[in-house]
């Protein structure tokens, strides 16, 4: 007598796949972030049917939040940053979302890029500083150096959408997450924000917080980010002393001492001044001025 092979037993798993399938993609879904069938087509080989379902909605947002969302994320017009988003002649929109981004850059602007230098150099040498007090740590007691000169904020983000759309963003009020420590390529979701001329303001009850990064990404971005700050702070090879020195003698020609207006003070430098400028512009984009 011939013995008919179970036909069950295929079906029975294909069908288990495509269950665990819809339900990691309603889940994705439901925090914002619907992955592409591409995307999760890749992810479903690297995993175990035998796996609990919640592990395994876990690791799927885990690693989406470490995808570039360009080709990760499944985009339509209503989650995606209108295509005239940084036009500044725009006075006022507003983005009742969800709409999903990534971080692409962080700035402090509530510090000058010098002090930000010089935290970073701190760090390196294993400094940390409490008020007015410097600590050095030991190595050999195993300690890890806590962050040199906090990222208090605001901050100024560039962000980017599923489709590619770049904005910035300018933080009006301290947002729980967002700081320079933050992974470049963390993914934020941006519900009932307002764009004023181009910029996106960002409050604690308009943006949420995802987390992850872009591998890649964020650590090019630490590696260039202490040259970077040097540049941008105007500081030449012959340091910050150079500069103070090379301002004193500019504020000493016979142009300077010969003009009936008065020469412009070289305490603050031209990046010193940029927080208070873009403060002034936010606001009154804001107000509609």
């Amino acid at each position: 007598m011939t013995t008919q092979r179970p036909a069950a037993a295929i079906p029975a798993n294909n069908t288990a796949m495509n269950d665990i399938r819809t339900s990691i993609a309603t889940h994705l879904a439901s925090k914002n972030v619907p992955p592409t069938p591409a995307w999760l087509a890749s992810f479903l080989p690297s995993i175990r049917t035998s796996t609990p379902l919640q592990a395994l909605q876990k690791t799927a947002l885990f690693r989406i939040l470490a995808t570039d969302i360009t080709t990760s994320l499944a985009t339509i017009p209503a989650t995606s940053l209108p295509a005239n988003i940084a036009n500044a002649a725009v006075k006022e929109l507003r983005l009742p979302g969800p709409i999903v981004v990534q971080v692409l850059d962080i700035e402090d602007i509530g510090h000058s890029r010098w002090s930000q230098f010089e935290a970073l150099e701190a760090q390196e040498r294993g400094e940390t500083r409490r008020g007015h007090e410097v600590i050095r740590v030991i190595p050999e007691e195993g300690n890890v150096p806590a962050p040199v000169n906090a990222s208090a904020g605001p901050h100024k983000l560039l962000l980017q959408d599923g489709k590619g759309t770049k904005v910035y963003g300018f933080e009006m009020r301290d947002v729980g997450g967002v700081n320079v420590g933050m992974g470049i390529g963390a993914k934020l979701v941006l519900r009932g924000v307002t764009v004023a001329r181009g910029v996106v303001m960002l409050e604690p009850g308009g943006v949420e917080v995802l987390g992850g990064k872009v591998e890649a990404w964020d650590k090019k971005w630490r590696e260039e980010r202490k040259e970077v700050l040097k540049q941008q702070a105007g500081v030449g090879l012959g340091g910050k002393e150079h500069t103070i020195a090379k301002n004193a003698a500019a504020q000493a020609t016979p142009e300077t001492h010969g003009s009936a207006t008065p020469p412009r003070a070289s305490s603050t430098s031209e990046e010193q001044r940029e927080p208070e400028l873009l403060v002034d512009v936010t606001v009154s984009a804001v107000s509609g001025k």
